[in-house]
Parts: C-alpha cells; structure tokens; sequence
C-alpha cells in the first residue's frame, strides 16, 4: 500500500514536471499597484517559466536593482527612457505611476502579455498602444461602479479581467470576468502558529487614518479591555504600543500571537492581512456584515463571513459584546485556540495555497487568454 502511493506521488510528479516544461513562455509586462502581491504573482509566472518585467510601486519594491538581470535593466532603461521634462516635479509615486500610463508602441512591442493591477489609467491611456497585445486587468478588490462603467469599452474590445474574489460580481456595472485567481500566500512560510503570547493581534495599515473603512471605531471598543497589539505601517495602538515591523518580525508576530481580530477595509472582500493570518494558522476572529457595513452601502463584497463556519475554522459576529467575549474565550482556552487554528489553516491552505494559483495562472496563460 505504501509502495502504491509513492508510485502514484512520483507519477503525479513527473505529469506536472512534463506539463510545466513543455508550456511555451511568453514574456510579460506587469504595471502593478501593490508591491507585496506583484512579487508573490511574479513569483509564480515566474515559476512556470516566463519573463516578467515590472518596473515596481514606487515604494516597498522587493527586488532590488542589483538582482535584475541584463534584459531587465535594459527594458527599465527604456521605461525610464519616457519621462519628460517635468518628470521630477512629482513625488516619487506621482513620477512612475505616470509612465505606466505614457507607455510608447516602441517599449510594449517587448512583450506579449500585459497585466495591469488595478489601475484603470493604465489601460485608458495606453490603449492605442496596447490593444494588439493580450491586456489582463487583475483586479485587487478596490473597484467600483464608476471604474467597471470606465472600462467597459475595453472589456468589449478584447480587455481580459482576472478577478481576485468571486464577491466582485455584485459591484454595480459588474463588466464580468475570465477566471477568479486570489491572491496566495505560501504554506511553508507562513505556518508554525504557537499562540505563546496571550494578546489579540491586528495588522492594517494606517488603521486611524482610514477610520471608517477600517472601522477603527469598532476595533477600539472591542480590544479596549483586553491584552492587544496593533501592528502595521503608522497604525498607532489605543495605548501607542505598535510600531512599524520588518517582515520577518510581522511574520513572527502572527505565528506567536494567541489570536486576530479582523476588521476588514472596504470595499475588500478580502485582504492581505488575513490570507496572511489565517494560512499561519492564528485563530481569526472577523467583524460580520451587518457591521462591515453600518455607514457604508451593502453591495455584498465582503466575503470572510462566507469563508468562516463559527467555532469551526474561526469565528465572524455582528455584535461587540459577542467579539469580545470570542477573543477572551480563546485568550484563556488555549485548547480551543489550537482547535481553531488547525482547521483555520486547513481552510486556508485549500483556498489561498499556492499551488492552487500556481494551476490556475498555468492553464490561464496557455488555454483562456488565447480564446
């Protein structure tokens, strides 16, 4: 029996080597609009064989100058080659989020495919230049009405889209889609949850800022009595407590805090904060939908309440007091909080694995797009 299921595991093995192998590489320009889930999909176009130049976000680019190869570092010679005189007037994100959407004929006929993340503009104002070549929008879970009506013209002229949750579809002026892929996170590196620090652990950046889409509100009144930590870029904590963390030290964070309380931002169906979480294996409590959306119009796009069975693989509620009473019952029952975070992480794991958006981008690029 063992013998049987090792030869099927090499078999299994060797058809997958056979179909990467032998699947024919396009080389791929993607404008992204978020640095970290640009280096996780150029990870795996990578992986199955393609080239891949971006010239980045402006900020956060994790892959410094000095690993480009000598074809990357000529084609962002002529990327760079676009600016014009008043290219310096602008900050940094201004500057190249303007040569994203002034690309010439000369630069695009480098490449094959085009993907676009999010930006509208950058389909907009680079169509006449970019409509011969196969054009993706992959969408981030930041649009809207106005953006779907935008692009609808391209869409009927051969504009491909490449949705990020199957929730999009109820945005008003919805323009429909090719494939669904969510964005992943790896299992091997985000895993080993312990839970030995007993606080509630939230990570979203400029969490005060963004007051009524993160609803700071509500996370202030349900940590407010209990051990927290708010973690992310200049998000302050209730009690100044948080700071901004390397990524080995938010990762570390995740893996030790004893559980998550998740807020959501709209108009996300889903973030990277909590594919992050939840793959490590953290118990995540969220805030449901009648709370997601108690100043903002209910348009169904938040998903995490679709994704979680309550006292299963973690737990979603639309009440303050029932939230509360959650994240004290696993802060003190660590039997329970374990319970949790295996099934948390199964659920995860079968949802936002790798592997999975590593089959869909394959079958994606070699049979969809041509159609």
């Amino acid at each position: 029996m063992f013998f049987d299921k090792f030869k099927n595991s090499i078999n299994s093995c060797l058809k997958n080597l056979f179909f990467f192998k032998n699947k024919k590489k396009y080389r791929i320009l993607y404008l992204s609009a978020h640095s970290i889930l640009e280096y996780d999909e150029i990870k795996i176009l990578e992986e199955l064989g393609h080239f891949v130049f971006s010239p980045g976000t402006g900020s956060m680019h994790l892959r410094p100058s000095k690993n480009l190869s000598n074809e990357e570092i000529r084609l962002k010679k002529e990327f760079y080659s676009l600016a014009d005189k008043n290219y310096y007037k602008n900050s940094p994100l201004e500057r190249l989020f303007k040569l994203k959407t002034k690309l010439s004929k000369k630069f695009v006929s480098n490449f094959d495919i085009i993907i676009v993340m999010h930006y509208p503009e950058c389909i907009i104002n680079n169509w006449s230049v970019i409509k011969n070549k196969k054009v993706i929008w992959r969408t981030i879970g930041q649009s809207n009405s106005s953006i779907e009506k935008k692009l609808k013209a391209y869409r009927q002229q051969g504009l491909k889209i490449i949705r990020y949750s199957p929730f999009e579809k109820n945005i008003p002026n919805y323009i429909g889609e090719d494939e669904i892929i969510r964005f992943y996170k790896n299992e091997k590196e985000f895993s080993n949850w312990n839970g030995q620090i007993r606080h509630v652990l939230t990570v979203s950046q400029h969490m005060e800022k963004r007051f009524d889409a993160c609803h700071y509100d509500i996370y202030e009144r349900v940590v407010r009595d209990l051990p927290y930590y708010l973690a992310g870029f200049k998000s302050k904590g209730i009690n100044d407590n948080s700071k901004e963390l390397s990524y080995e030290e938010l990762k570390d964070l995740i893996r030790n805090s004893r559980c998550f309380f998740y807020t959501g931002t709209y108009p996300a169906s889903y973030t990277l904060a909590f594919i992050e979480a939840w793959m490590t294996g953290i118990p995540i409590i969220a805030i449901g939908n009648e709370l997601m959306h108690d100043r903002f119009p209910d348009q169904g796009l938040y998903e995490i309440p679709s994704l979680i069975i309550n006292g299963y693989n973690g737990y979603c509620y639309n009440s303050i007091e029932e939230l509360k009473n959650v994240l004290l019952e696993l802060l003190n029952d660590f039997k329970l909080a374990k319970k949790i975070s295996k099934n948390g992480r199964k659920s995860a794991k079968k949802i936002f694995g790798s592997k999975r958006a590593l089959k869909q981008w394959s079958f994606f690029i070699e049979k969809k797009i041509w159609k």
